[in-house]
């Protein structure tokens, strides 16, 4: 295995180890609240906040820096459906389309990003501007993503592993 194979296995472990901390912090958080309201009857908010952070993040990070091509979401009815030059010019269309619709929006979250710094959240006291920061790493990584993939398509490789490809329409039929 080279160094740089060696780093990006590294890299990619400890990206998809992000939100499993994350969720982890959710559940103990939780846990301290389920205790303090029905134990200790005092009921502690900081807690709801870890909570709805950590699920922001996760939800962002997971989808822009941890999920793999193969992970998404595609309307597979129809993607599986079409021969394998649809497919890719599916990927083609909807690289662009992404793209496009990531760098038109991101001066705009730029700018909402940056103005929240003017906010804190109410218990943690931490500025909006950190807790909504991974909004812009999201926009980055997917416009970045989709460049990847739209390239990989015009190349005309890319197909994603994940069976699509083996799919006919006798499939639809049984």
């Amino acid at each position: 295995m080279t160094p740089a194979s060696r780093f990006a296995s590294r890299a990619r472990a400890l990206a998809e180890a992000v939100p499993a901390i994350l969720l982890a912090m959710m559940f103990v958080s939780f846990i301290i609240q389920v205790f303090m309201r029905y134990v200790v009857g005092s009921p502690v908010g900081w807690t709801v906040e870890v909570c709805v952070m950590a699920w922001l993040w996760i939800l962002l990070w997971g989808q822009s820096v941890s999920a793999r091509e193969e992970d998404e979401i595609r309307f597979d009815i129809l993607y599986g459906a079409v021969s394998p030059q649809w497919r890719r010019r599916f990927r083609l269309t909807f690289s662009v389309l992404l793209v496009g619709i990531y760098a038109w929006s991101l001066p705009a979250l730029w700018d909402f990003v940056t103005f929240m710094k003017i906010q804190k959240t109410t218990y943690l006291d931490i500025r909006f501007n950190w807790v909504y920061s991974i909004a812009i790493l999201f926009s980055v990584a997917s416009i970045l993503r989709y460049l990847r993939i739209f390239w990989a398509s015009a190349r005309g490789s890319g197909e994603p592993k994940d069976g699509t490809d083996t799919v006919t329409r006798a499939d639809f039929n049984a």
